[in-house]
């Protein structure tokens, strides 16, 4: 059975056919994270994220080239997020030791401060919101955050700065300091 013909069959929902799908392709794709992420673990990883974004989006495919190349370009979306996300993470990482000396410069939060900011960026536009939490909770670049809202990069920016802003306004002088 050719692919094109196990694509429309898994459509249709035989995980049969997508599991011949995944057969043919995973050493390939398991090869290629492989190459992108150097580390066997992160590499099984991907590859399963892989193929389980491909099977949850299948309908996408368009056919106008060979699953085994659509498949690709995922399992490639797939390896490049994961680094990113995995190299915020080491950068923020710190041992023990280090921190061991610093002292808390910061005062201490009102009682109700963290209920207080909860509920304020709850209370955010949509829009002002996701930019706030992508960027200053998740750490994504202003890049990132435009690629994933399909806006511009300055769009991002702007709606950060009013996020923040609208945060001081609604919090006032009492936790200003902290957003």
């Amino acid at each position: 059975m050719t692919d094109p013909e196990l694509v429309e069959q898994a459509r249709a929902g035989d995980q049969s056919a997508f599991r011949t799908l995944y057969d043919r392709n995973v050493d390939r794709i398991f090869r290629l994270a492989y190459r992108m992420a150097g580390e066997d673990d992160l590499a099984r990883d991907f590859t399963q994220d892989a193929f389980l974004r491909a099977w949850e989006r299948l309908d996408q495919f368009r056919g106008e080239a060979a699953f085994s190349t659509w498949l690709h370009s995922i399992a490639v979306s797939v390896a490049l997020n994961g680094l990113r996300k995995l190299d915020r993470h080491r950068r923020r990482e710190r041992s023990l030791e280090d921190g061991a000396h610093v002292a808390p410069t910061r005062r201490a939060l009102e009682p109700d401060a963290a209920e207080r900011l909860r509920e304020a960026v709850d209370g955010l536009p949509e829009i002002y919101r996701t930019v706030f939490l992508m960027h200053d909770l998740e750490g994504y670049s202003h890049g990132e955050i435009a690629a994933a809202l399909d806006v511009a990069e300055g769009t991002s920016k702007a709606r950060l700065f009013r996020a923040r802003a609208k945060l001081r306004e609604h919090l006032g002088d009492a936790i200003q300091e902290y957003v």
